[in-house]
């Protein structure tokens, strides 16, 4: 018998790391320009590499607006409809939002926007915690093949992907080095 030790094949890369924060920047003002300022404005970034990105677009809202916008971190483990295929003992993360959500237009960040189900779990948590006025979606990276009806206002950048391959994001904050990659499945 064969063992495949080999992990996924880097097919290409979709974004360095100063790619990654000019996209940062750009994705700051849009959001700026489409809610007409700050005013109101809350980030919550989705567990994992949402957080961080959430992290760093508060950061180029303040260097554009000179403005602190609060920052939530949001687990959706417990809310994902594919839960009993993820894990058998899900690891469940804390959420953390600690500003009151009634009158805020919450601007949720991820890393990628993939078959939507994600998001469709992160708007569940998030009602839990209060009624926000909107809520908009922000990505780093939007790959296509979207399960339900759900699109974000907000895009770093569009990828085609075929259904195998897969984008990994890889953060300093998280994984050390920085980098968009699209891969494959060793065979």
């Amino acid at each position: 018998m064969m063992i495949d030790l080999m992990g996924p094949i880097e097919k290409e890369e979709l974004m360095s790391s100063d790619q990654i924060e000019r996209t940062i920047r750009r994705l700051a003002r849009e959001i700026l320009d489409h809610n007409r300022g700050q005013h109101g404005l809350a980030l919550v970034g989705i567990r994992r590499r949402g957080v961080p990105l959430a992290e760093r677009l508060a950061g180029a809202l303040w260097e554009i607006q000179a403005v602190k916008v609060p920052v939530g971190h949001l687990d959706i483990n417990l809310y994902r409809d594919d839960l009993s295929s993820v894990a058998t003992q899900p690891i469940v993360q804390s959420s953390e939002i600690d500003f009151p959500l009634s009158r805020k237009i919450v601007v949720l960040v991820d890393d990628v926007l993939f078959t939507g189900r994600t998001v469709r779990a992160a708007m569940d948590a998030l009602v839990d915690y209060g009624r926000p006025k909107a809520i908009q979606l922000c990505v780093l990276i939007d790959r296509g093949h979207r399960e339900l009806p759900i699109q974000a206002h907000f895009v770093g950048k569009t990828v085609e992907t075929d259904a195998v391959e897969m984008v990994e994001v890889r953060l300093r904050e998280i994984d050390r080095r920085e980098g968009v990659l699209l891969v494959e499945p060793a065979s």
